[in-house]
């Protein structure tokens, strides 16, 4: 598959899915309940709530970069650059979801491990895009 339709592809797709945990999140929220929004729980809504943000702006960056690659003429990223920039797409929301589900005194869970290792990728990812098009 195509690179650009790859970015399309995903980043729509990904932001179904944030879409989809923003439902629930205000779900969980229109109920009331306690196991997301006891001050207790404030770890757990925030890990969530970065979650939710971060995956809808990041299936945004897919989009514009699948489009960037359709609109400059001859530019070619690297395919390395390309998989980073999506697996840094999946590992940082799901890094801070993971991180919400069980918190230790405040503390998120080991989950959280994924989000500096997708912002990792993600900084690769991006570099590669913005290297072809200073080129």
């Amino acid at each position: 598959m195509n690179p650009s339709l790859r970015h399309l592809r995903f980043g729509w797709w990904a932001l179904f899915v944030s879409l989809v945990v923003g439902v629930f999140l205000e779900t969980l929220h229109g109920f009331k309940l306690g196991w997301y929004l006891d001050v207790s729980n404030d770890m757990r809504r925030l890990m969530f709530t970065l979650a939710h943000a971060h995956g809808a702006l990041l299936a945004l960056v897919n989009i514009a970069a699948g489009l960037t690659l359709r609109m400059v003429k001859d530019m070619v990223v690297p395919p390395r650059a390309s998989q980073a920039l999506i697996w840094g797409s999946v590992l940082l929301p799901v890094g801070f979801f993971l991180g919400g589900i069980i918190v230790h005194d405040g503390d998120p869970s080991l989950g959280i491990v994924l989000v500096p290792i997708g912002a990792l990728l993600l900084l690769f990812g991006v570099a590669g895009f913005a290297r072809r098009l200073g080129q």
